[in-house]
């Protein structure tokens, strides 16, 4: 794979001036500054960054270490558009703790192992998703392109040791092309690799949540290729600097507790919680619902085994590219301080909630166009109507093409409508999916790769449009 540095030092800056250093200035003396590095639009981290930000809770938990008579405490948020600053500033000892994808969590542990002040361990998961539909491909809407074989010989941005790169260099390999001159990589921040897929310098994007999503959401793309057709697991997780741990271990559990604390929120309240990240991001309530409400991403803050497979077996990705130092993986992971905050603060048995691969956040209730209670989460969806006080539930695809078409012949509007891929499970916008008609059955699909599967073995099923599936759907 060709790989281009373009433009490393116009990145580079770009970064830094995206980056959002929120600090009141020197630290009093007597006072415990603790520096969180997050990613506000990377939205799979915000239990860890923007909705844990937002709610304060770590400034609470901190609050109530200083009301038992321990020090004061300062914290100061520095947000990033990606991984890579925040190991930057962490191998610097700038940031204690920080949040990011698993392919830069790897990166991070590596380069940051040679200093004992800035060696670090993966402490907690933020979000994760069993498949690896965390990481898309997207093209131009007028693009041509049907499957990730049509990448062969295209330009196509992508951060350089993302997950989204990962994710990219898999998928050009199963294909049976070439990772190493298949296709030629632009390493561009995902806001720059935006505007050259708008501007046609580029041919592809592939990128992490919640780009692709917020591309097709604008109509600036479509889906190309779905990560979740590797079947590999993806996550974002939490790192600290184990210097600083040490000399302060009640931070790391006051933070710890604090994720804790917005991830029951999440889970409670997802569509707050998506107002919430929304406002504190900038990002559309409908992109960051997609992800963050139910049914999306698997919310879990607990260090499972197939997470740390994958996170291993990721180690091949990072060799090819010249991007990582041997780290022993096992060393680097410590789920101690996780299992102490749920002791000590009533969330639960640890190993009970890391045995557990159930979504922790599904669509539930009764549908209130078909009458009855959501029972298969697997094929449940959700309608978002303007006004509303949240999203009502729809018990299938069906019944949610019904609601889409009472609710325009009422003349209301909607926002946003959500339902699962029939093949991947990849929840998904309605309207931007692909639909198939198979007899009596109207089924979604995310990609036009997975409508052939489906139709590789029901050759009676045919494509319709979103309007058509809309126009035709029964009860």
């Amino acid at each position: 794979m060709k790989v281009r540095l373009v433009p490393l030092l116009l990145a580079t800056a770009l970064t830094l001036a995206g980056c959002s250093l929120e600090s009141s200035g020197d630290t009093p003396s007597g006072t415990v500054k603790v520096v969180i590095g997050y990613q506000s639009k990377t939205i799979n981290t915000v239990t860890a960054g923007t909705l844990l930000k937002a709610q304060g809770y770590l400034e609470r938990r901190l609050q109530q270490l200083t009301d038992r008579g321990g020090a004061k405490y300062h914290v100061e948020w520095q947000d990033y558009d990606t991984g890579a600053p925040i190991t930057a500033q962490m191998v610097a000892e700038k940031i204690d703790i920080g949040s990011m994808g698993d392919y830069p969590l790897l990166i991070n542990g590596s380069r940051t192992q040679a200093n004992e002040r800035a060696k670090t361990a993966l402490v907690s998961v933020t979000g994760y998703n069993p498949k690896g539909a965390l990481n898309m491909v997207v093209v131009p809407p007028d693009s041509a392109a049907t499957s990730i074989n049509d990448l062969a010989g295209q330009k196509v941005s992508a951060s350089v040791g993302s997950a989204g790169h990962g994710t990219l260099v898999q998928a050009l390999t199963r294909a049976g092309i070439d990772a190493s001159k298949g296709v030629e990589v632009l390493n561009q921040q995902p806001q720059i690799g935006a505007t050259a897929l708008e501007s046609h310098q580029v041919q592809a994007l592939s990128q992490f949540v919640a780009w692709p999503g917020l591309l097709v959401f604008q109509n600036k793309a479509k889906l190309l290729y779905d990560g979740a057709e590797l079947g590999v697991p993806t996550f974002h997780g939490v790192v600290a600097r184990r210097a600083y741990t040490a000399e302060h271990p009640e931070v790391l559990q006051a933070f710890l507790a604090a994720q804790l604390d917005a991830t029951a929120f999440l889970r409670d309240k997802p569509f707050e919680a998506a107002k919430i990240v929304a406002d504190g991001s900038g990002l559309p309530q409908e992109v960051v619902y997609l992800y963050n409400g139910p049914g999306g991403t698997h919310f879990d803050t607990t260090l499972k085994p197939s997470l740390i497979d994958a996170f291993k077996d990721d180690v091949r990705y990072l060799k090819s590219i010249g991007d990582f130092a041997e780290l022993d993986i096992d060393g680097f992971v410590d789920s101690t301080p996780l299992r102490k905050a749920f002791a000590e603060n009533g969330f639960g048995d640890y190993d009970r909630s890391m045995a557990s691969t159930a979504n922790p956040s599904q669509v539930s209730g009764t549908d209130p166009i078909c009458g009855r209670a959501v029972t298969d989460a697997a094929a449940a969806g959700e309608i978002w109507l303007d006004g509303a006080e949240r999203p009502q539930p729809a018990a299938d695809a069906v019944c949610l093409l019904r609601a889409v078409q009472v609710a325009k012949a009422q003349g209301k509007v909607i926002r946003a409508a959500y339902l699962p891929d029939a093949e991947l499970g990849t929840r998904w916008f309605a309207d931007k999916a692909i639909w198939v008609r198979d007899s009596a059955a109207l089924l979604p699909f995310t990609t036009p790769a997975a409508v052939h599967r489906y139709r590789q073995g029901h050759p009676g099923a045919v494509t319709v449009s979103y309007e058509q599936a809309v126009t035709e759907v029964r009860g």
